[in-house]
């Protein structure tokens, strides 16, 4: 629907029993700020639950909640929060749930985009919204949805995952995420990366998807250790990093680091730590006249040739071709 040249996006955040607040409040902030970033969409937001005023996991009563629609308009959005993943003892929340994922399985479409925030999952899974598809949520709740979701194919350790129109995250803070992204691919990057800043947030995106900056390479996971040496050299690329150096930041033997990093990140440590001085050495192409021999040592790397040899691992064109293209 436009307005104005607006085209007006309908997005339901769906609130279940015991919701987590940051499930809904972190994801919907970067629907609010995109909504006054620019002007070519405009989210139009509802939230909704089985019951006008609903619980939330720290107590907190959420209230003024619309009723479940009998249907959801063309292209619409729903977002499903996570919540408190026990309801033992608690007929009425259990019941609750089931409402919830009847209603999703009864009213979603093809057309309708849904985005899971955390053990949100659970009631897309259990309500067929998954078959098929690729989907992720928090490591609490990965076995239990592989049980309830047994078409689905259920990925571990990633921040968030985007398998066509279905969206899902690992779990609380990761909804920001997954909402940068979108908002990144819905209106541009520069929007996402102002939201971001906006929110002091690290942008992130997925490993299946191109990045906004290559400096994110190698970031779509959840381990902190693994994040701590990242952002380390990330902050001096050109220094001499050395495996027991690394390993002391993380608090790691060198050999579990060198396990857990590649399993993580993808590659091995001294591959990530090349790769960001490839990057370094991209904006000192890009921004210097420098020779070869002075952006090698700028960068980190051991001579001109050893730089050159990194540089053909991540580029097709030579440095001075890259510089010619982008100076």
């Amino acid at each position: 629907m436009d307005h104005g040249g607006t085209h007006i996006i309908p997005f339901y955040t769906v609130v279940p029993p015991h919701a987590l607040l940051l499930d809904i409040a972190g994801p919907l902030e970067v629907i609010r700020y995109a909504n006054e970033a620019q002007s070519d969409i405009r989210f139009d937001c509802h939230y909704i639950a089985a019951h006008s005023v609903q619980s939330s996991s720290i107590g907190l009563g959420i209230c003024g909640l619309e009723a479940l629609p009998e249907s959801l308009p063309d292209n619409a959005f729903v977002l499903i929060s996570g919540a408190r993943s026990r309801f033992d003892g608690e007929p009425d929340a259990e019941r609750e749930r089931r409402t919830l994922s009847n209603w999703l399985r009864r009213t979603t479409r093809a057309d309708t985009t849904v985005i899971s925030i955390c053990s949100g999952a659970l009631l897309a899974g259990e309500a067929g919204l998954f078959d098929g598809l690729s989907c992720t949520t928090h490591a609490d709740c990965i076995e239990e949805l592989r049980r309830i979701a047994p078409l689905s194919q259920v990925v571990e350790n990633r921040l968030f995952v985007q398998s066509g129109k279905r969206f899902s995250s690992a779990g609380i803070s990761t909804g920001i995420d997954l909402l940068l992204h979108i908002v990144s691919q819905m209106t541009s990057p520069s929007v996402a990366t102002r939201i971001a800043k906006t929110m002091v947030i690290y942008l992130r995106r997925s490993g299946n998807d191109p990045q906004i900056s290559p400096w994110l390479t190698g970031r779509n996971h959840i381990h902190p250790a693994i994040h701590r040496v990242q952002d380390r050299v990330m902050a001096e690329p050109a220094n001499n990093w050395t495996l027991e150096e690394l390993a002391d930041v993380a608090a790691l033997s060198e050999r579990h680091l060198s396990r857990l990093f590649r399993d993580h990140a993808g590659m091995g440590v001294i591959d990530y730590v090349n790769l960001m001085r490839i990057n370094l050495a991209r904006e000192i192409l890009s921004h210097t006249r420098l020779g070869m021999e002075a952006i090698a040592e700028k960068a980190g790397f051991s001579s001109a040739r050893h730089f050159r040899r990194v540089w053909q691992q991540h580029n097709t064109h030579s440095p001075s071709h890259f510089r010619h293209l982008n100076g």
